[in-house]
């Protein structure tokens, strides 16, 4: 049995779950989101407490699954009630970010402007102009943007430009010595 998934899920107020046989509901402040279980997990909700369960005692094939389906309903039931965000910085002259609609228009270095259209479910803002948040109520779809948004332009090793998580730390190589032969 899994150390994780036998840890109970607390449901805060406000949060609402609904279970339709293998399908999970959640519906909360921040939005609402659904998974389907695989069909190996039971979930039961008790109150304010939510459970993760086997369907059957001792599957060792099936027991994979047991944690990891209980860090994704905890991560949704988190998701409805407060949020995700995720931070990314813009580093390099010219680099720079700007609201367009529901996404962003953003200066790379190329020789052109680049558009990224928004997932539905997830809002973007700028701050400061090179500072882009990425905010939601699925942590995978938050994830996943930040992601898609960091590979327009990747932080280079040999000055660190490029966009890159506001927590990422870039080392940075060592450039050419200038010595002669």
């Amino acid at each position: 049995m899994s150390r994780i998934g036998k840890h109970p899920i607390a449901v805060p107020g406000g949060v609402e779950v609904k279970i339709e046989g293998n399908l999970v509901k959640v519906k909360g402040p921040k939005g609402q989101l659904q998974r389907e279980l695989h069909n190996s997990i039971v979930a039961k909700l008790d109150g304010n407490v939510l459970s993760v369960n086997l369907a059957k005692e001792g599957d060792k094939d099936n027991s994979k699954f047991h944690g990891l389906t209980r860090t994704l309903i905890a991560n949704m039931v988190e998701g409805v009630s407060k949020g995700y965000e995720r931070r990314l910085t813009l580093v390099g002259v010219g680099y720079r970010a700007a609201k367009q609609g529901a996404g962003l228009n953003l200066s790379l270095g190329y020789s052109h402007p680049i558009y990224f259209e928004a997932a539905k479910g997830v809002d973007l803002d700028i701050d400061k102009n090179t500072t882009v948040i990425v905010k939601g109520a699925s942590k995978e779809l938050v994830g996943e943007t930040a992601a898609k948004i960091r590979s327009l332009r990747a932080p280079e090793p040999y000055h660190g430009k490029g966009v890159r998580y506001e927590d990422e730390k870039i080392i940075t190589k060592v450039g050419k010595s200038g010595g002669k032969k």
